[in-house]
């Protein structure tokens, strides 16, 4: 009632316009998916902006890949800020939804700190502006000649997660065709390549196999594992607590008592790097007093057996002792899950950056298949994927060493033909350098250049002492960016780009939903959209490329990947698609809610039939020692996101969260003398860094957490170069450290402070 009350008076106030953003924001608080605090901010907007046109259109949140959509607000040139959808309907994942980043967190885009012209880098090693056509020239003839001496092969290709399926597009076709390089990869190899792995060999696709709404939203049960779901995906979680307060049962196993495990029916501390254990010991419990569902097992899948004989190792006692978990909350969790109706299995970054990340996701699959919930209302395999289009961009889009869009095998022959014939030269054969590999090869001085495309290795890589020496080593760097990143400072070219509320395009969430994004400002000065750069590099490397608007990518792109082969923009646009999820085959076909069928199967192998494969349980590349007695692990917070790039610039998130921090139990707290709020020095074999210290219960006794957002106290400072073997992906979720309390003042603060270029804030500009 307050809420309708604000919105009559902000129409006194500021016009028709803002009493239509209160009308939406009081039902949004009525539905509690909205904070009261937003009124505010209408009226600032409404205020500051009540002059002249208003640029309005319905777009995609930028941030993470639950798809939030709604109406972005922009007048000369500018951002503003986001207002709810007038048809809750058109926003899917999110309804009336947004989280504080999709909120307030966009005031990046007109930052002062922008990089707004090319720079080149002179000969005495200083950036200096130049003119597009000069930039796009240096970058050609640099690039030509290194492949001239040393072959196609030593030039690397990152691509983004955060740009747009057609862009992202467009660099793997650049890399394949243009360069002729194999070496292909995105950040998607940091946070979710084992899932892909894992999935692929289980189920066939390797992504998210229901909806977030309409299953993630009302299933019976969930188990959720190694997702801070509160922080990392808010509007998610949202959804999650709002059908546990009406019954659903919520189980949770991390090593953190993260914020979605207060709302759990049962929250199971487990021991970091050890989740194949407890995974295994379910499903032995399970098999053991028959609890499974067996006429799925034998109408759907094979292998069983081998699973059985597999998980008997994995006695309630062995779990116990690897895992921590005792065999009564072992049967709890069991038990729960056999008896839900439906059952949502949901993980994130916490299962998969781990040294046997795949055997972890192998093991929830199993799971997942020996309780028969796949396929149908309320159950699934969820990933919470973590950028904004690191499905479509870091997957869909073939921008992957051995994958080209849709998943298809460049060792194909009918394949490379069709791919051939559209871009009149066959694809690489073979696989390319994944991410860590090309910054390995690059340090030996086998890969000399790369082009970079809104990724940011030197200080997401594991070990960035390592990551930029192999930066510094590289006898040409091009990054594509909209800011002066701790890799750009490696650069030997910056390329100025465009952010999300700047471009066109699309973007595909963790539901497998396509959806478009529309710009409500200008890029900043000289600045561009990626897909234009790299047509323009593309064009003065020999090639042709016309496209004049990123729809006719996306007829490139449905023509070529089968998976999306009905997504058009006339269809996104028509306002009769809220989005499509793929597979959707042709333009008559609706989209795909259901990866699978849980009477028919139809699983992705060529049988139709779902694998059981055994995980093999494993140890994590370092455990403490007398050296190093504790473990540390990293992940999100609520109020930044990934490299911290882009919130990092947002004074209102920085004043929640404005720097490193580690937290520490107040067990171990005592032990080591250290108090709540001292710095401390946190060492591991790598490196070491300098933060405050949090004590809390949020960790277990020996273990230590360090967000993942901050250049000053950059934790992957102490990572270490541990990779799942079929995946790829670093350790990042288990180092071995050790801490040192510095006192409530000290000198060594100093070492919080970035490099130039690296950290600057929001209060800079």
């Amino acid at each position: 009632s307050k809420a309708k009350r604000n919105a009559g008076d902000l129409a006194k106030q500021f016009g028709n316009e803002a009493f239509l953003a209160a009308e939406h924001t009081a039902e949004g608080i009525a539905a509690n998916t909205l904070p009261e605090g937003r009124l505010f901010d209408v009226a600032s907007m409404v205020s500051k902006y009540r002059l002249g046109k208003i640029d309005k259109q319905e777009t995609t949140c930028g941030f993470c890949a639950v798809g939030c959509r709604f109406e972005m607000w922009g007048k000369d040139g500018d951002s503003l800020g986001v207002v709810p959808v007038d048809d809750p309907d058109t926003a899917p994942a999110n309804n009336f939804s947004t989280c504080v980043k999709g909120k307030f967190g966009h005031e990046f885009a007109n930052s002062k700190k922008r990089v707004t012209e090319p720079m080149v880098r002179n000969d005495d090693g200083e950036f200096e502006a130049v003119e597009w056509d000069e930039a796009l020239d240096y970058v050609a003839d640099r690039l030509s000649a290194i492949q001239d001496e040393h072959g196609i092969d030593a030039l690397g290709c990152l691509a983004s997660s955060k740009g747009s399926n057609e862009e992202a597009y467009l660099v793997q076709k650049f890399a394949r065709q243009v360069l002729g390089t194999k070496n292909i990869d995105n950040c998607a190899r940091l946070c979710h390549s084992s899932t892909v792995a894992a999935l692929q060999q289980t189920v066939g696709y390797g992504a998210m196999t229901n909806r977030i709404n309409e299953d993630i939203g009302e299933a019976d049960a969930y188990l959720i594992s190694g997702s801070n779901t509160t922080e990392s995906h808010p509007v998610l979680a949202t959804r999650i607590k709002q059908n546990v307060r009406d019954g659903a049962d919520l189980v949770v196993f991390d090593p953190r008592k993260v914020g979605i495990a207060e709302h759990a029916d049962q929250y199971t501390r487990t021991n970091p790097g050890y989740d194949v254990a407890w995974l295994n010991g379910l499903m032995r419990y399970i098999i053991e007093h028959d609890l499974q569902d067996t006429e799925f097992i034998e109408r759907n899948t094979k292998n069983f057996d081998d699973l059985k004989e597999k998980v008997q190792a994995f006695t309630p006692e062995k779990v116990e002792e690897l895992a921590g978990v005792s065999p009564d909350e072992l049967a709890s969790a069991a038990e729960t899950l056999a008896e839900a109706d439906t059952v949502v299995f949901g993980w994130a970054m916490g299962m998969t950056q781990q040294s046997h990340g795949t055997e972890n996701l192998l093991a929830m699959a199993d799971l997942a298949l020996l309780l028969g919930q796949l396929g149908k209302p309320g159950a699934g395999l969820s990933p919470f994927r973590g950028q904004n289009n690191v499905q479509g961009g870091g997957g869909d889009m073939g921008t992957l060493p051995g994958s080209l869009p849709g998943y298809q095998d460049p060792a194909d022959d009918e394949v490379g033909e069709k791919f051939a014939e559209a871009w009149g030269e066959r694809p690489p054969e073979e696989p390319g350098l994944k991410v860590p590999e090309m910054l390995a090869e690059a340090h030996e001085g086998n890969l000399r250049g790369m082009y970079v495309v809104g990724e940011n290795p030197a200080l997401s890589e594991p070990d960035i002492q390592h990551a930029a020496e192999a930066l510094e080593d590289l006898e040409f760097l091009v990054v594509q960016d909209i800011f002066m990143t701790e890799t750009a400072e490696y650069a030997d070219v910056i390329l100025p780009a465009a952010t999300s509320p700047e471009k066109h395009g699309t973007f595909t969430n963790t539901e497998r939903r396509v959806q478009r994004v529309r710009p409500t400002a200008d890029p900043p000065g000289e600045a561009r959209q990626d897909w234009e750069i790299t047509q323009a590099l593309a064009n003065r490397l020999g090639y042709d490329w016309d496209y004049d608007h990123p729809r006719e990518v996306m007829d490139e792109i449905n023509s070529l990947a089968p998976i999306y082969g009905g997504v058009t923009y006339e269809r996104l646009e028509s306002g009769e698609e809220h989005g499509l999820q793929w597979p959707c085959w042709d333009e008559d076909h609706p989209g795909t809610p259901y990866l699978y069928d849980y009477e028919e199967g139809n699983f992705n192998h060529d049988d139709g039939l779902a694998r059981f494969v055994p995980a093999d349980g494993g140890h994590p590349g370092e455990v403490p020692d007398e050296e190093f007695p504790l473990t540390l692990t990293s992940g999100r917070v609520l109020y930044h996101w990934h490299t911290g790039q882009i919130t990092r610039r947002v004074e209102g998130l920085m004043s929640h969260v404005g720097e490193s921090f580690v937290e520490i139990h107040p067990d171990t707290a005592e032990q080591l003398g250290v108090a709540d709020g001292e710095y401390v020095r946190v060492e591991s074999r790598r490196g070491s860094i300098v933060v405050k210290a949090q004590v809390t219960d949020r960790v277990g006794p020996g273990t230590l957490f360090i967000p993942m957002h901050f250049a000053a106290g950059a934790v992957n400072k102490l990572t270490g170069e541990t990779f799942d073997p079929t995946a790829g992906i670093p350790e990042y979720k288990v180092s071995s450290v050790r801490l040192e309390p510095l006192g409530p003042e000290t000198d060594e603060a100093v070492l919080r402070t970035p490099d130039a270029g690296a950290g600057s804030v929001a209060g800079d500009d």
